[in-house]
């Protein structure tokens, strides 16, 4: 996955471009969270990055899993408050606890972090209100996901909903914000089109419908930060130039005359 990170990060319009260079050995476990340690050291080094950027000034993150987001949208949020919508593309919840988990993966857990129940060492200085999460593309929850969804007032669209993108835009408007931050998970693509995830799941979103779904909330709302999350290089023959053609598809659609 760094390797992924790195080359797609070289595609993104340079700006004041900061590379974060993350601890990739095995760390301790705590508290049911794998690599606790090496986790927290990770959040730090990112903080510190972002502390250089001037405040609203919109970031793009490069990830590695959707861990690495945790902290550009805590500084999104320091930014803009209850102004902020997250719009969570992605296939999967990520709405997990360590008690609930059966990896134990942050990965996994990062959005319910971020909604205020993560574990210690692993939390936001600010935790977002659940009703401002829009989860955009998830086809894979677990049950005790599906609870909190219903409970917490968390908005969920499938795949289905997003082949226009009306009732995104209607949900996004229903949390009464007017900035949004825009979580990409690869893996909301259908493998068809892009398998190279760590988690793909079948009957995810095309290219264009991605696309057109960005574009019709970044003409409506503010974009207070994004990040593409989750590009796992393969090195069978051939499967790396379709891939690489596909993010460039993403990339051209989302910065545009931006990379000229």
């Amino acid at each position: 996955m760094p390797s992924g990170a790195a080359w797609l990060a070289e595609l993104i319009p340079t700006g004041r471009r900061r590379t974060v260079t993350l601890d990739d050995g095995v760390g301790n476990a705590r508290g049911g969270v794998r690599n606790a340690d090496v986790l927290e050291r990770q959040l730090l080094a990112v903080r510190t990055a972002l502390a250089e950027v001037p405040p609203g000034e919109r970031t793009v993150t490069i990830g590695g899993d959707c861990a690495v987001d945790l902290a550009p949208v805590e500084a999104a949020l320091s930014t803009y408050g209850d102004r902020l919508a997250l719009v969570w593309f992605d296939a999967h919840g990520d709405l997990n606890t360590p008690e609930s988990s059966p990896s134990g993966a942050f990965h996994g857990m990062v959005l319910r972090a971020l909604i205020g129940d993560g574990p210690e060492g692993l939390r936001p200085a600010r935790s977002l209100s659940a009703d401002r999460v829009v989860l955009a593309g998830a086809r894979s929850l677990d049950r005790g996901e599906q609870d909190l969804v219903k409970r917490r007032g968390i908005r969920h669209l499938g795949v289905e909903q997003l082949a226009e993108p009306g009732p995104l835009l209607a949900a996004v408007r229903a949390t009464g914000a007017d900035a949004v931050y825009l979580h990409i998970d690869l893996d909301v693509l259908d493998p068809q089109v892009f398998p190279a995830v760590g988690t793909p799941e079948p009957g995810g979103l095309g290219v264009e419908e991605l696309l057109g779904a960005v574009r019709a909330l970044t003409e409506e709302f503010t974009l207070a930060g994004l990040a593409l999350t989750e590009y796992e290089r393969t090195d069978a023959a051939g499967e790396e130039e379709k891939e690489e053609a596909v993010l460039r598809r993403i990339v051209d659609g989302l910065f545009g005359a931006e990379r000229n």
